[in-house]
């Protein structure tokens, strides 16, 4: 499916989807970029989304905090803010670790 054998791309989820659905590549990619966006607004309005079997999208704050340039070892300090989290389902984590170890590239 994608180009790089370890990396999929919004584009390369989008041809899969085209071909296993029927839809033509701009149908596809128009459902595609509107459930990111959901997605997104979701997140941005601290709602949490859950697809069963798959996992849940989140968003936790994240206290400000004094943090340190590594390059310079100037101290900066982080702001109060939103982080987007997913946490796989255990059926997701199944599907994948089923067959997935025999076909893992080595590092």
């Amino acid at each position: 499916m994608p180009n790089n054998p370890n990396k999929a791309t919004k584009l390369d989820l989008i041809a899969e989807v085209s071909r296993s659905t029927g839809l033509t590549q701009s149908e596809t990619k128009i459902a595609v970029e509107e459930l990111l966006s959901v997605i997104v607004e979701e997140l941005k309005s601290g709602n949490t989304i859950e697809l069963r079997g798959f996992g849940t999208f989140f968003s936790k704050i994240r206290k400000a905090r004094p943090a340190r340039n590594p390059k310079t070892g100037e101290i900066i300090p982080l702001e109060r803010r939103f982080v987007p989290l997913f946490k796989y389902a255990g059926e997701l984590k199944k599907k994948i670790t089923s067959n997935a170890v025999d076909k893992m590239p080595a590092r």
